[in-house]
């Protein structure tokens, strides 16, 4: 190819926006639609990297923020970038550390410059700019970046939210003149809060750069999940077509699924490790909580229909015991099956897709579970999704 990137459709769902896609990267390929399991400091969590093959990843997140912190973006390099450091040969992504102005706002000062805090690590002083994320991510060497954006929380003002959506275009133009790596594809990240009208006009500026890829952001900051449809419904038709979209901070069942029959491509998410962590496990989008008495004799498999090398292998009984007896190798056990089971959900979605049954055999996902809930503004773009 004569391009590092390029994305192309290779099926569309005639009764809703889905469609299968396959996305070309440097480091290979990712069929969509996906769900992307993150590594936040190099790792996801409690796995390595044959566990990830083994449950069928394809594209792993980092994030600058705290790589910049720990160990910092010259020791990755030193190695030879983030591929390497870490051991997977895949394709990549890096965050641009935009989630962490919100999730650290108490302990930041955001300016039109960027974002000044002290260094949890050692207390130093850190401003943050569009132009050092970016320095960041070329160093860090991810297939994937993503544009410095301001995430607002939720609730807030209509002025506050308006101020961010302005401010992350600012930044957005920043990115673009300080990213120098032609192998790696920059981002933009779609703000507006819950106000459809900024969705979509953050929307409209976006496209104008022509970017590699759109991404979905300040979603699952607090609002209900119907809301999240709603964003996703009104934002997805604007974004070029024949350009990989991606919902950040997604993971469960019904979101994914409504995501993509909107038109959505990726999909990331700290749940299936952090709830490993936790003792739960999912299971045909339930939540298992493996502490409970019921799973103590329990010696069938967490789900008989599942490939992964815990479902193959323990039993119920056995992770409930190594949860109760606080073992590292449960929570490692579980996060196989976690993983694996978002992935195996999106790869399922995508066969449906190709067999023009995605509408009928994920109806029960496609259903809201909140109608009542509507967005801060009802000028609703009806256009196609062309």
């Amino acid at each position: 190819m004569s391009h590092p990137f390029s994305f192309e459709i290779q099926a569309r769902c005639s009764q809703t926006k889905a469609r299968v896609g396959l996305f070309h990267t440097p480091h290979g390929w990712v069929e969509t639609p996906r769900f992307m399991p993150v590594g936040t400091l190099a790792n996801v969590k409690t796995l390595t990297p044959a566990h990830l093959k083994d449950a069928g990843a394809q594209m792993v997140l980092s994030n600058t923020y705290h790589l910049h912190l720990q160990p910092g973006e010259k020791i990755v390099a030193g190695a030879g970038g983030l591929h390497r450091f870490m051991g997977w040969d895949g394709p990549m992504l890096t965050d641009s550390g935009g989630f962490q102005v919100f999730s650290l706002s108490k302990i930041n000062t955001i300016t039109e410059e960027g974002v000044t805090f002290r260094s949890p690590h050692d207390g130093r002083l850190i401003n943050f700019t569009p132009e050092l994320s970016i320095q960041i991510q070329n160093e860090l060497g991810a297939d994937v970046i993503m544009a410095f954006d301001e995430c607002p929380p939720y609730p807030a003002t209509r002025e506050a939210v308006v101020k961010a959506t302005e401010r992350t275009k600012r930044w957005l133009e920043r990115c673009i003149k300080a990213h120098k790596r032609p192998d790696q594809a920059l981002f933009g990240i779609v703000q507006g809060g819950v106000h459809a009208d900024l969705r979509q006009q953050a929307a409209r500026d976006l496209v104008e750069f022509d970017l590699p890829g759109y991404a979905i952001g300040g979603v699952s900051v607090g609002e209900p999940s119907a809301l999240i449809e709603k964003i996703v419904q009104v934002t997805t038709p604007i974004l070029p077509f024949n350009k990989p979209r991606y919902l950040m901070g997604i993971g469960t069942y019904r979101e994914m699924a409504q995501a993509i029959a909107a038109g959505i491509d990726l999909f990331d998410c700290v749940i299936p490790t952090r709830l490993g962590r936790h003792g739960a496990a999912l299971v045909q989008g339930e939540r298992w909580n493996l502490k409970n008495a019921q799973f103590r004799e329990d010696f069938r498999p967490l789900d008989a229909t599942c490939p992964c090398y815990t479902c193959q292998n323990f039993s119920r009984a056995y992770l409930s015991h190594l949860v109760r007896a606080k073992e590292v190798l449960g929570y490692t056990l579980i996060a196989i099956h976690n993983v694996t089971e978002l992935i195996r959900f999106t790869q399922r979605i995508r066969e449906s897709i190709l067999n023009h049954r995605f509408a009928e055999e994920f109806q029960f996902w496609l259903t809201s579970t909140d109608a009542e809930a509507t967005l801060e503004d009802d000028e609703i773009d009806k256009r196609s999704d062309h």
